[in-house]
């Protein structure tokens, strides 16, 4: 019976992820009948009206009531809002990628969607022979960041994280890999991947401000929360350059794409990298970044949940304390 059952919830699961792709996949066919311009815009007015029946809503806007206690509520919900139409713009970018990179370095003045900032970086690190390491954040539509790399020469493999609905992560795994050059899931083994990247002089890019279960202990918007300690780890090991970079959203439909000079990290007294004021500095960046363009980070996710098992042994030993 405990068979039947398993295999009933599991094909409900399947077939409740197929019927969502299909809806999805469905409205981007239809808005791909449209320019692009009224496209993203049209997505971007539904969401704000959709976006506040969902669950996450409620958790975007705890978020930003515990990272912005001075704000009013109408600009929370205003934040909230700028949040659910940044990401309907993303997910119809996707059936956009091909033509929303327009930049030409040979013709600066021209009209152009995008503007790049630092591009001297996304040149030199193409042209150097040695590992470096790219990180961003879930910043306006951050998935053009390794299309610029692809488009001046710089040999950028991308760890991401697939969507939970297999349907919905094929698809967008076909339309990245159309542009953005090596993409390698984030799965039992990619560690390893990345690190002979780095050892073959390679370069790669990395999404910092996800949850990661039995992380390092960081603080994000003063509130404790548990950050990867992939990057932090793999520059230390290789001694490779950190450069921050992100996408910002502008009017219009359009970009600004920036790499950074590379960050200074923290060392120990050998001269190593420091894994856990690595992993916090990382968190600094990310919330600066946020900071000046709330609107366009994803504050539905559940960033500060600790896991469980450390919940109660903060408490007991909050309570041993107390005695």
């Amino acid at each position: 019976m405990n068979t039947v059952i398993y295999r009933l919830a599991r094909w409900l699961k399947q077939a409740n992820y197929w019927l969502t792709a299909q809806v999805a996949l469905l409205a981007l066919r239809l808005l791909r009948q449209l320019p692009a311009d009224r496209a993203l815009d049209f997505a971007d007015r539904a969401a704000r009206r959709i976006g506040p029946w969902f669950g996450r809503h409620h958790v975007a806007l705890d978020n930003l009531r515990k990272a912005y206690p001075e704000k009013t509520e109408d600009e929370i919900q205003t934040i909230a809002s700028d949040m659910w139409g940044n990401m309907a713009r993303l997910g119809a970018e996707y059936i956009f990628l091909d033509t929303l990179f327009d930049y030409d370095d040979q013709k600066p003045d021209a009209p152009s969607r995008i503007e790049v900032a630092g591009l001297h970086h996304f040149k030199r690190i193409a042209q150097e022979g040695r590992p470096n390491i790219l990180f961003t954040a879930h910043l306006g539509n951050f998935e053009l960041l390794p299309i610029a790399g692809a488009a001046y020469g710089m040999k950028v493999t991308a760890l991401f994280r697939p969507p939970n609905n297999p349907y919905i992560a094929d698809y967008i795994l076909s339309t990245r890999r159309s542009a953005m050059g090596d993409l390698l899931p984030s799965r039992k083994g990619s560690a390893f991947a990345l690190a002979r990247i780095l050892e073959a002089n390679g370069t790669i890019g990395i999404l910092v401000d996800q949850k990661f279960r039995y992380g390092i202990r960081t603080q994000f918007f003063g509130r404790e929360c548990e950050t990867s300690p992939l990057l932090p780890k793999l520059a230390r090991q290789y001694d490779c350059d950190v450069y921050p970079a992100r996408c910002v959203r502008l009017p219009g439909n359009r970009f600004r794409l920036e790499i950074e000079e590379k960050i200074e990290l923290p060392r120990d007294g050998d001269g190593k990298v420091e894994v856990v004021a690595t992993a916090q500095l990382l968190n600094d960046v990310v919330e600066r970044w946020v900071r000046e363009d709330p609107g366009q980070w994803m504050w539905f996710h559940k960033r500060w949940g600790l896991m469980k098992r450390e919940r109660r042994r903060r408490r007991k030993t909050a309570s041993s304390s107390r005695k």
